[in-house]
C-alpha cells in the first residue's frame, strides 16, 4: 500500500512558506498532496517531529501504530502523513474538519489553490460547533478574557484565572486570534504547541503560532468560515476514488456505520461512476489511518449517465456492496 501512497497526487506543490504548503489543485480531483517517508534521529519524538513537518500529533500518532511517540528510536521509518482527501465542502474561505483535526483555507474564488495546517479543536465537554461563520475581525497580541463556565472550571481544579489575561507568554490565545461570528469562539495560536492536533481546547480552534501568523496575514473581515464534521472523505484522484478515514469522536462513534460511506459513494459518483473494492473500504474505516487510500476498480470509470445498466446485475465483489448485504 505504501507504494501507491507516495505517489504525488495530480496536483503540485506551490511553495513552502512558514511552515504552510501551498498546493495548486485540479477541478476534477479531490487528493492533493503525498506521503512522505523519514528516518527517525535518537532525540525525535512526535511532538517535535509534528511541529517540524507541520501535522498534528493524532495524525502521526495514528499514521504510525505501534511506534513510540516519546521514542521512535535512532533510525525508525515513520510516515508524515501529508496527503489529503478535501472535505465535502465548497472550495471557498476556511474550512474547518474537526475530526480531522485539519484546516484548509482556499485564498482563491475558483478554489485553485488551498493551504492547509494542523489545529486543535474542543475537548469532549467542550465540543467545537459547527456549521457556518464569518470572520469578523484580527487582532495581534490579543488579551484573553476567559469565560466565567472556563474561570469556575480552573477555580474548582485549584487552578484560578484571572478576569483579564494580557497579552504575553501566559495568555494561551498566543499572538494572534481570528475572531468568528459564533459569539465567543476564535481561531487563535497557542502558547502550549506541544498539544497541536488533539481534543484540549475549550471549544475555540488553536494553530501552531507560525501557522496563524501565515493565515492571519491572508484572510480578511468576511472571509466565510465552515466547520464540518467528516471523519470519512471520499473524493476522486488519480485512477478512481480514494477514502480517508479518520476514527469519529467517542461520543459519536455509534452514528458513524458503513451506511455512511455508501452515501458518500452516491454523491462523489453522481457525474461520473467507477467501481469500488467494498471491503478494501471498510478496511480503510476500520483502520482510520488518516491516510487516502485508493479503493477503485482500475480502469472502471465511466461517466454516470451512460453506464450500462447490465454492469450492474454482473457479480463479483467489485460489483457488490457487502455492507449493506
Amino acid at each position: 500500500m505504501i507504494d501507491r501512497l507516495t505517489i504525488a497526487a495530480s496536483c503540485l506543490l506551490i511553495a513552502t512558506v512558514a511552515g504552510a504548503r501551498e498546493y495548486a489543485l485540479s477541478p476534477d480531483s479531490d487528493v492533493f498532496g503525498e506521503i512522505q517517508i523519514i528516518r527517525t534521529i535518537e532525540a525525535d519524538t512526535f511532538v517535535g517531529l509534528a511541529r517540524r513537518y507541520d501535522v498534528g500529533y493524532e495524525e502521526l500518532r495514528r499514521a504510525n501504530p505501534g511506534i513510540d511517540p516519546w521514542l521512535p528510536g535512532e533510525g525508525t521509518e515513520l510516515i508524515i502523513p501529508t496527503r489529503y482527501v478535501l472535505p465535502d465542502a465548497p472550495r471557498r474561505g476556511i474550512v474547518l474538519n474537526v475530526p480531522e483535526f485539519r484546516l484548509y483555507y482556499f485564498p482563491d474564488d475558483d478554489g485553485s489553490r488551498v493551504f492547509t495546517y494542523p489545529i486543535s479543536v474542543g475537548r469532549q465537554e467542550w465540543n467545537t460547533p459547527l456549521g457556518r461563520a464569518t470572520v469578523v475581525r484580527k487582532t495581534e497580541l490579543p488579551t484573553w478574557y476567559p469565560p466565567e463556565s472556563v474561570r469556575t472550571e480552573h477555580a474548582e481544579r485549584g487552578d484560578p484565572l484571572p478576569s483579564v489575561v494580557p497579552p504575553g507568554p501566559d495568555n494561551p490565545l498566543g499572538e494572534h486570534a481570528i475572531y468568528l461570528s459564533m459569539p465567543g469562539y476564535l481561531i487563535h495560536g497557542t502558547n502550549e504547541p506541544r498539544g497541536l492536533g488533539m481534543r484540549v481546547s475549550h471549544g475555540c480552534i488553536r494553530m501552531f503560532p507560525e501557522d496563524i501568523a501565515a493565515l492571519f496575514q491572508m484572510v480578511d473581515p468576511s472571509e466565510t468560515v465552515m466547520i464540518v464534521n467528516q471523519p470519512y472523505k471520499l473524493g476522486w484522484g488519480e485512477g478512481g476514488l480514494f477514502l480517508e478515514a479518520h476514527p469519529p469522536f467517542v461520543e459519536e462513534s455509534e452514528e458513524w456505520t458503513a451506511t455512511e460511506l455508501t452515501r458518500l459513494y452516491v454523491g462523489a459518483t453522481s457525474e461520473r461512476n467507477v467501481q469500488v473494492r467494498w471491503n478494501q473500504a471498510e478496511a480503510v474505516m476500520t483502520a482510520s489511518s488518516g491516510m487516502p487510500e485508493f479503493v477503485s476498480v482500475e480502469g472502471t470509470i465511466t461517466v454516470a449517465d451512460v453506464v450500462d445498466d447490465t454492469a450492474a446485475e454482473a457479480s463479483g465483489e467489485h460489483l457488490s456492496n457487502p455492507l449493506l448485504d
